[in-house]
């Protein structure tokens, strides 16, 4: 994978393997389509936090820099910022930026983003972007880029249900090469909020735990682990 600028690093198990669609298999499909080249053009994603707007994004760049020049952009870090920081992406060939609301409404930054949708459509690149909105219900200051977002594909990600949730903790666990005993992954139901976010982060601290300790999951070893 090339380097990517501003030294912004990828998720090491975000990938499309990794990610359970659930009820987005439409956006999945056409975001994998978009970052292996099979078309063009941008895409936007929109949901509420734990939809998997990021997953998605870092899975795209991953999977385009295999073969392309490829950039994440995740502006919630750079919102405070000088939108100037977008012409270090400007010249790539599939750029993913995330968290675009962050920005939204402000003129620099609704022109900055006006030139690198302008170079991508000339170019032919490709540009995929996320926001908790649909571009329609962002604040823009500038009409030239809110109509050039909602002639865009706009997928609304749906956040997994129970179901999904149990598939997609049970996934990462297998791709971590974890056994994660029934009873466990219950027991972390009953006890820990449900969204991804926290259940992932709980699988990393559990797998650490139990690859220093050399033991398995049982619930008697999680509850020792995570307390009470």
């Amino acid at each position: 994978m090339r380097q990517l600028p501003l030294g912004v690093r990828l998720r090491d198990r975000a990938s499309f393997t990794s990610f359970v669609a659930g009820g987005n298999a439409e956006a999945v499909r056409h975001v994998s389509e978009l970052a292996g080249g099979e078309r063009g053009g941008c895409a936007w994603l929109h949901g509420p936090e734990g939809s998997g707007k990021t997953h998605l994004l870092q899975a795209a760049c991953a999977r385009a820099a295999v073969c392309a020049r490829a950039g994440y952009v995740p502006l919630a870090e750079f919102s405070q910022g000088d939108p100037v920081v977008l012409d270090g992406w400007r010249d790539l060939d599939c750029v993913c930026i995330d968290d675009l609301q962050t920005v939204a409404g402000s003129r620099p930054w609704d022109e900055a983003l006006f030139r690198i949708f302008r170079d991508f459509e000339e170019r032919g690149a490709r540009l995929i972007v996320a926001a908790s909105e649909p571009p329609g219900a962002l604040g823009w200051s500038l009409r030239d880029i809110a109509s050039r977002f909602a002639a865009a594909p706009v997928f609304a990600l749906q956040p997994l249900d129970e179901a999904g949730r149990l598939e997609a903790l049970r996934l990462r666990a297998h791709l971590r090469g974890v056994d994660l005993p029934d009873e466990t992954v219950r027991f972390l139901q009953r006890r820990f909020p449900r969204d991804m976010q926290t259940l992932y982060r709980l699988l990393d601290t559990l797998d650490d735990a139990a690859l220093a300790a050399q033991r398995r999951l049982t619930v008697p070893f999680v509850r020792g682990v995570l307390g009470g």
